[in-house]
């Protein structure tokens, strides 16, 4: 089939989900979608390749930072507006229809702004700044690209993202130093940050345990969304 024909059929075109991490992309995974992990330097080109091949709309799923005091790890949001940080806070406004799809999936996710950025926001007081400049309550690397592709095809769009480090948190140096560029776990990069400061251990703890929380709400949430990616979800986007 060509990109062409692809294109040409919405109603048998994949959704495409796109994610960050490999641990997200391996969650995401599941028939009727076609899955796009990429960090943001190279995620624009490669949507752009997945889309030539025919879509019905984008996914942003994954993980994403708290902004707002007092969300827990785990806890899901259905972004309505993507604010894409590097372009000036442009507002990219998600597919109503999908969202409310996406709600009816998860009845206690929090519908609410997303903010885009281009580096992990480390510190609760960046994190702070980042919710009074933007109004956001979290933030991820790969949603306003997602966003941004989307409005540039003309395609549908909605962001279900799940915190997992809250706002009132400061991620330790270890944290970082354990992710590859790719998003994999660098376990030598962690083990030496912790030889060189052992007193961040604890607060490492915690972020392990924020990130146990947030991978499980994002298996029961991928199997909610499921149903309606297969049924009404699915629907309704080829009537977009």
């Amino acid at each position: 089939m060509s990109a062409k024909s692809a294109t040409a059929s919405p109603t048998t075109s994949p959704i495409i989900v796109v994610t960050g991490m490999p641990f997200e992309a391996r969650i995401a995974r599941g028939n009727g979608v076609r899955v796009v992990c990429a960090q943001n330097s190279t995620l624009a080109d490669e949507l752009e390749a997945a889309i030539a091949q025919g879509a019905r709309g984008l996914v942003s799923f994954g993980t994403a930072g708290g902004l707002v005091p007092g969300v827990k790890a785990g806890q899901w949001i259905i972004a309505h507006k993507v604010l894409d940080m590097p372009d000036n806070a442009r507002e990219y406004v998600s597919s109503i229809v999908w969202a409310d799809a996406l709600r009816r999936a998860l009845p206690a996710a929090l519908r609410a702004d997303l903010a885009g950025v281009t580096a992990p926001v480390v510190t609760a007081d960046d994190k702070a700044a980042l919710c009074r400049e933007s109004g956001a309550a979290a933030a991820d690397m790969e949603s306003h690209i997602v966003a941004r592709v989307a409005a540039a095809h003309g395609l549908p769009f909605v962001v279900a993202r799940v915190v997992i480090d809250p706002a009132e948190r400061s991620l330790p140096p270890a944290a970082l130093a354990g992710m590859r560029a790719d998003g994999s776990v660098n376990l030598l990069g962690v083990l030496c940050s912790l030889a060189k400061h052992p007193l961040q251990l604890p607060a490492l703890i915690r972020v392990g345990k924020d990130a146990g929380r947030a991978k499980d709400a994002m298996r029961y949430g991928r199997q909610a969304i499921t149903l309606r990616l297969g049924d009404g979800f699915g629907a309704e986007a080829a009537k977009i």
